[in-house]
């Protein structure tokens, strides 16, 4: 039996100001030694002015938090993004609005529509690969966001209008680069340096571009009436509450806007990984192209999504390196026994995914790219949770994944690519999330 300890966990003894410091600049190197130092549990105050914000890694602690929402934890509004995606975005609602809004995104996520997508993104694939000229050094990252913004523009909203699909397409890239860099990217967490004489001043101008684009769009499809598309837009603006409410246009521009912007950007980031390791590791690559070739040259794209070494690549990518290394937070609603902590009411907990995807227990040398650990073992949603957990787990989660499958599939079985860099590729800040710190260059050999 577990002895309950008074004290609450212990962490790193740096000021805040210093961690906060680390934590944007160098975030997995400040998990990794706080975690070698407290274990699976510790308080790391670095994200808002809470003084208790704990990081746990045991699978046993993330099962408790996530199968007790809403009883003993409540998933608060997420503050760092809020200035983003706006206040009606399921990111920053909780309670009953946050479950009325999710229940009216579901559908339009669920696997079956997916699947619609799948030819689609085939042949964008095909459409920016035939970009690359033979010889040609290019970026992974640029080009997989590329491919992932006209998927989600697609899947989002359909072509209705070319000339706003483009501008939105331009306006949404340039919005994002703006934090391409630790130091921008810090601007989310010193709210204080918010100003329109920092960076931050761009994103906002572009932003308010994007969101008269949006306003025109929902207001165009409400005066069609036309519900016979298959969009998300589409879907969205026939869904109707349990009261018989629909959306309102500030709820429906506040999701769309997320859609956009986290649905493109950490898929873009996952696939540049992706590439990275089939590259860097010629015996994946191999074993890869070998199951590729057994489908034909003709594949249907969910036959490519179900393979199941693609789909173990594309898992141990995203866990060796998760796009976001933390799920969002809760905080404790009454007094709870946590790993033989007494918590009080108001701490706030972090599930760790790079920490829990890099533990020797389940994930021996866990810094090496092993595909066949997902083909050796099935690992419970608290073992491995690239897209969070619980009730705030990532409802983009089926469409990123197989967009990632088929991009990754679609360009290894057609490309023959080569890394253009020797150095090993580091993960760095890019808003809330951790990229390729140069994006991942590699060499276009020519078609296979």
């Amino acid at each position: 039996m577990i002895q309950v300890k008074t004290k609450q966990p212990e962490g790193p003894k740096a000021p805040k100001w210093w961690q906060k410091i680390q934590w944007i600049t160098k975030p997995l190197d400040y998990m990794d030694a706080a975690g070698q130092q407290y274990g699976d549990i510790f308080n790391a105050p670095v994200i808002s002015n809470h003084s208790c914000m704990l990081f746990v890694s045991h699978p046993q602690a993330l099962q408790q938090i996530f199968t007790n929402d809403t009883k003993q934890f409540t998933a608060p509004p997420d503050r760092l993004l809020q200035p983003i995606v706006g206040d009606h975005s399921i990111f920053v609602l909780e309670g009953n609005p946050h479950r009325r809004e999710r229940k009216l995104l579901m559908p339009p996520f669920h696997g079956e529509h997916i699947q619609t997508y799948g030819q689609l993104i085939c042949d964008l694939t095909d459409k920016v690969m035939q970009q690359v000229r033979p010889g040609q050094i290019f970026v992974a990252r640029s080009l997989a966001q590329e491919i992932s913004l006209e998927v989600i523009l697609n899947s989002v909203f359909g072509i209705h209008d070319p000339e706003r699909f483009g501008q939105l397409k331009g306006l949404i890239a340039s919005m994002m680069d703006q934090f391409k860099s630790p130091f921008t990217s810090g601007l989310l967490f010193f709210p204080a340096l918010q100003k329109d004489w920092t960076p931050w001043g761009a994103f906002r101008r572009l932003k308010q571009q994007v969101s008269q684009l949006i306003y025109a769009e929902i207001r165009e499809r409400r005066q069609q009436k036309d519900s016979s598309g298959s969009d998300i837009l589409t879907l969205l603006l026939s869904a109707q509450d349990e009261e018989g409410q629909p959306m309102t246009d500030e709820e429906l521009h506040d999701e769309l806007f997320t859609l956009l912007v986290a649905g493109h950007e950490t898929t873009a980031t996952a696939i540049a990984w992706a590439l990275y390791w089939v590259y860097r590791s010629p015996d994946v690559q191999n074993k890869l192209l070998q199951e590729l070739d057994s489908l034909g040259q003709q594949a249907d794209p969910v036959d490519i999504a179900r393979l199941s070494y693609l789909t173990a690549v594309c898992q141990e990518s995203l866990r060796i390196y998760p796009v976001a290394v933390l799920t969002v937070p809760r905080a404790v609603k009454e007094p709870v026994e946590l790993m033989g902590y007494q918590l009080q009411p108001g701490t706030r907990v972090y599930g760790c995914i790079y920490l829990t995807h890099h533990r020797q227990d389940l994930y021996p040398e866990s810094h090496q790219f092993k595909p066949e650990r997902f083909l050796a073992r099935k690992f419970s949603p608290y073992e491995f949770f690239p897209f969070g957990g619980g009730i705030r787990r990532c409802i983009g989660e089926a469409l990123a994944f197989f967009e990632m499958k088929l991009v990754l599939a679609k360009i290894a079985s057609q490309y023959q690519l080569t890394l253009a860099q020797q150095q090993p590729e580091r993960p760095q800040r890019r808003s809330v999330t951790l990229a390729p710190s140069t994006g991942v260059r590699l060499i276009m050999q020519g078609k296979r």
